[in-house]
Parts: structure tokens; C-alpha cells; sequence
């Protein structure tokens, strides 16, 4: 599993609050197992557990325009 902006940005967030993986599983009420799925970048995790995730840092996954490569 290859990290993804998604998983990136939840583990920096963790880290920034000094929370552990089981710290943020248990405040998000996600399991433990999720969490370390959706931070190593698993391609079919479900998208509302991880708003429930991003919720506690007031964020969200939305629709957004696609970056362009060139």
C-alpha cells in the first residue's frame, strides 16, 4: 500500500496532537485496525469512517478538481 494524501495528512494531524494510533481510533470511534489501514494508504477504506476520522479535526473529504500533471 502506496500513502496517499488522505493518509498522509491523518498522520501528520495525529502527530501534530501527540496522539497515538489507538488514541485517535478510540476519540474518532473508528478501530484500531481502520486507522492503521487508512494511514498506510489502503485503497478501499470506507469514506464515512474516514469523515468520522477527520471530524475530530474539523475536516472533511470532499469533491475537488483534479490536479493536473503535465
Amino acid at each position: 500500500m502506496e500513502p496517499n494524501r488522505i493518509s498522509i495528512k491523518v498522520k501528520e494531524l495525529r502527530k501534530k496532537y501527540n496522539l497515538t494510533q489507538e488514541d485517535l481510533a478510540l476519540k474518532s470511534g473508528v478501530g484500531l485496525r481502520f486507522l492503521r489501514e487508512l494511514e498506510q494508504g489502503k485503497p478501499t477504506v470506507r469514506m464515512d469512517k474516514i469523515n468520522q476520522v477527520l471530524n475530530l479535526f474539523n475536516l472533511e473529504v470532499g469533491v475537488c478538481d483534479k490536479e493536473k500533471s503535465l
